[in-house]
């Protein structure tokens, strides 16, 4: 059986295990629930990869969806890597903002090449005030 994409938030607990099963966890306690929890419930877009029961790939975004969406996190299970779900979750993503609607993500350093080697243009316009983790 192939792996199976879908628009649903999974319960907290099942993302915390996801991200600790991955080379990204967004947040440095990764033991807030509540945090997590309140990410996805607020996201208007997250779509999931899952090979029957098990969540191996999550998207997460926030976008108006008529001129930017910002693709906040971004992550495959480590032992999925390199079978095209990033790539696909991506695509879909994009699938789903639109053709009039840009993609915007800023990228941890280990991810670079990822987005490079999928079409994503490397911008050096953006700026940031860093969030206390």
């Amino acid at each position: 059986m192939g792996i199976i994409y879908k628009e649903e938030i999974p319960d907290p607990e099942t993302i915390i295990s996801f991200f600790n099963d991955s080379d990204y966890f967004p947040i440095e306690d990764r033991s807030d629930v509540a945090r997590i929890k309140k990410m996805f419930e607020n996201a208007n877009l997250v779509i999931t990869a899952w090979d029957q029961e098990k969540l191996v790939g999550i998207v997460r975004s926030l976008t108006d969806f008529c001129y930017c969406c910002y693709l906040s996190d971004l992550a495959v299970r480590n032992d999925y890597k390199g079978k095209g779900i990033g790539k696909r979750l991506v695509e879909l993503t994009k699938e789903k903002v639109g053709d009039q609607c840009k993609l915007i993500l800023h990228s941890s350093p280990h991810a670079i090449d990822f987005y490079i080697k999928i079409g994503m243009k490397r911008i050096d316009s953006a700026f940031i005030i860093q969030r206390s983790y």
